[in-house]
């Protein structure tokens, strides 16, 4: 485990043994920061519209925050996370809500851009393992071959095979681009598998 150098963070650890006092909450150290964000007051005005027209799908891994390694500000863009960051119905049905509602204020041209980000190093790779992969379908009560295509072993393999099932998603938009990249975790470069493709 890495050493904690942040104070803030390493208070959130100190449950002060002399006097008994309880663990603080981690989220005590993010309410202290919330304070500071409210008082900057860089959140008036922030549009509902992303000021880059841009969706990101990624993983949840906490090395992959796009708002870090791509740079994002607020309201520069939705963000779709989940593990491996792979396109589920569920992530389609969103990008299908997300649609519908752009549609509703940029009534003509292009609306937004689809973003699909892997990543090397990805704990998704756990799902290639039979043994992991069976024992987490028993604990969530699917079936196991369901899994089996969740798997990340080569981030740009499977960027390519999420990015197939946006194209053949019918609820998405016409008007909506795509694009894939692969986050190398070591180096911290994006390299773009596919850039900015346009819906047929």
């Amino acid at each position: 485990m890495s050493h904690i150098t942040d104070p803030q963070t390493a208070a959130a650890t100190d449950i002060g043994s002399k006097g008994g006092a309880q663990l603080r909450s981690s989220v005590d150290v993010l309410l202290e920061r919330n304070r500071k964000f409210a008082n900057d007051g860089a959140h008036e005005g922030a549009p509902v519209i992303p000021t880059l027209g841009l969706v990101v799908v990624t993983c949840l891994d906490p090395r992959t925050d796009p708002a870090h390694f791509m740079g994002l500000r607020l309201s520069d863009a939705f963000v779709v996370r989940n593990v491996g960051g792979r396109v589920t119905q569920d992530v389609i049905n969103d990008l299908a809500f997300i649609s519908q509602i752009a549609e509703l204020v940029i009534p003509e041209g292009p609306l937004f851009e689809v973003a699909l980000v892997h990543h090397t190093q990805c704990g998704a790779g756990a799902f290639a393992d039979a043994t992991f992969r069976r024992a987490y379908a028993d604990r969530i009560g699917v079936a196991d071959e369901s899994l089996r295509d969740h798997a990340i072993v080569d981030p740009e393999i499977s960027v390519r095979v999420d990015l197939e099932r946006l194209r053949g998603a019918e609820s998405l938009s016409k008007r909506v681009t795509l694009s894939a990249y692969v986050y190398d975790v070591v180096s911290g470069k994006v390299t773009a598998v596919v850039a900015n493709e346009v819906r047929k």
